[in-house]
């Protein structure tokens, strides 16, 4: 299939897809915010936690699918598909009156967000030269570091002043205006489909159950199941099974879902390496500095809601300098930089402790952000640089699905390594403790080590004499802490793996517009 653009009112197209990645992206933070109301109304704490779950789930699983959907029927049906589940899926969220609906709602959310992000990627690819993506992949990324800014902001005066119906309702009007914009600006999308069209059925059949199995093992196993447990074991080994079977499908596929064979590009197989890593470092680790900050340094919850600010508006200098960078230097050049900034930004969050300061926190942030800022978008537009637009569409979904899992595996390994290092440290507080008193309450603790975040917010939830409950909280405060070094560390070694990574990209820089395209290369070669 070869997707020509011809006419396409470039503007419109630019204003639809900013209009509708902001709010998607905007969705992935507003409702963390107005969770804490909808679980006093809804009364569903116990499973509060499927309301991000199932949107992860199954806007993880159908970005490698709508990719090369719409390399086979064109970006703009796709698009508008995607958008119109997001919608009937956030107006659905909006009238939930169980949390068991919600849970529900938000996983035909996710499907409409999974089609969407992917590909708002992959039309800047198709609508712009190589050299001109630099730009404009570097200015989304700015745009989905600013919806992650503002998401808690506008989240909290919704809640506040209107209702948490509305978290969801706003996206209805705005993105019925992106689907009429896009439908208008890209109505002169012709596609040339192959003589011969195959779905890949069988691919779809074993990716879907075999990708679900293994994030719901990865989300509850510890929680939910043991993991050595008869549970845990057919899930694990149920997705292991399928995974292997979508494998062996992909290789006998006339038009597979995922490739194998892009995986003899060089810049491709590292690009996606980093990303994974990238994402198992990045997401599993920076989700616990709103509680350090609360919890050890004391802000209040509204300064915690906000202690990402900094890293976010680094992020969105770093990708508006880094997509001007590739214009001069080498894809390698930017990442390598990136990450080594990264790493440092990681090593330097590790040494955070209780003597630490608010402001310390965020120096360190912002130079998070600006290692990430660099990675991020040059990721996208390095596998873009290589490729023709034919092949655009599989590409970039196969860019975010390794990121996304890479984000969505990072949380549970991490989260796993913070729970149990709290665990060996409230033992060994314990064990080294000689005042009786004070080392029975740490021993009790040592076995609910989910409720010590909550202590650290509200210690007079501890029955026992003032001089014994400070010492107690001290002692919570210093094991807690030290455990958020552990996790920083354990990610730092995810991002230092990916500065060798980095390195394996190759030469390849982006192609000038006086330069011969993959595309007319490819062409030229048929």
């Amino acid at each position: 299939m070869t997707a020509i653009q011809q006419g396409i009112n470039k503007k419109l197209v630019l204003t639809g897809l900013i209009i509708g990645m902001f709010f998607s992206a905007l969705e992935q933070t507003i409702v963390g915010t107005a969770m804490p109301t909808i679980v006093g109304e809804l009364n569903g704490f116990s499973i509060f936690a499927w309301v991000t779950t199932a949107y992860l789930i199954t806007s993880t699983t159908v970005v490698p699918i709508v990719g090369k959907l719409s390399d086979l029927y064109g970006r703009r049906l796709l698009y508008l598909i995607g958008t119109i589940i997001f919608i009937i899926g956030s107006g659905l969220c909006a009238t939930a009156d169980s949390m068991e609906q919600l849970v529900l709602y938000r996983g035909l959310q996710g499907i409409g967000g999974g089609m969407i992000m992917p590909l708002s990627q992959t039309i800047v690819g198709d609508i712009f030269t190589a050299e001109q993506r630099a730009k404009w992949q570097g200015v989304f990324g700015a745009i989905f570091g600013l919806s992650s800014v503002i998401g808690p902001f506008i989240g909290g005066l919704i809640v506040d002043h209107i209702s948490w119906h509305w978290i969801f309702l706003i996206n209805v009007p705005f993105g019925l205006l992106s689907a009429i914009v896009i439908f208008i600006g890209m109505k002169n999308e012709i596609v040339k489909p192959k003589e011969d069209v195959h779905i890949d059925y069988l691919g779809i059949a074993t990716f879907i159950p075999g990708l679900v199995l293994l994030l719901l093992w990865l989300t509850f196993g510890g929680d939910k199941f043991e993991w050595f447990s008869m549970t845990s074991g057919l899930m694990f080994f149920g997705s292991i099974l399928f995974l292997v079977l979508f494998g062996v499908a992909e290789t006998k596929a006339k038009d597979p879902i995922l490739d194998f064979s892009l995986f003899k590009n060089r810049v491709f197989a590292a690009t996606n390496a980093l990303g994974f890593l990238l994402g198992l470092g990045m997401f599993g680790a920076i989700m616990f500095v709103p509680m350090f900050m609360q919890g050890i340094l004391g802000v209040s919850p509204t300064q915690a809601g906000s202690t990402m600010t900094p890293m976010m508006i680094a992020m969105i200098l770093a990708s508006i300098i880094g997509g001007r960078l590739l214009l001069r230097f080498r894809f390698r050049t930017v990442l390598t930089t990136g990450m080594l900034i990264t790493t440092a930004g990681f090593y330097l969050m590790s040494t955070m402790g209780v003597d630490s300061s608010k402001f310390t926190a965020y120096a360190y942030m912002i130079v998070l952000g600006l290692g990430m800022g660099l990675v991020m978008p040059t990721l996208m537009i390095a596998i873009q640089n290589e490729f023709p637009k034919s092949q655009l569409g599989a590409v970039t979904s196969a860019s975010t699905f390794f990121r996304s899992i890479g984000g969505t595996i990072g949380v549970t390994v991490l989260n796993v390594v913070m729970n149990q290092t709290l665990q060996q440290k409230m033992t060994d507080a314990a064990a080294s403790e000689k005042n009786p008193l004070l080392a029975g309450a740490l021993k009790e603790l040592s076995d609910k080590t989910d409720g010590l975040f909550s202590l650290l917010i509200n210690p007079d939830a501890l029955p026992m004499p003032d001089q014994v409950k400070m010492a107690v909280v001290t002692a919570i405060q210093n094991v807690w802490s030290d455990s958020f070094s552990t996790v920083f560390l354990a990610g730092l070694l995810f991002v230092a793996v990916g500065i060798i990574v980095a390195l394996s990209v190759g030469d390849s820089k982006i192609k000038r517009d006086s330069e011969p395209q993959p595309e007319t290369l490819a062409a030229a070669n048929e």
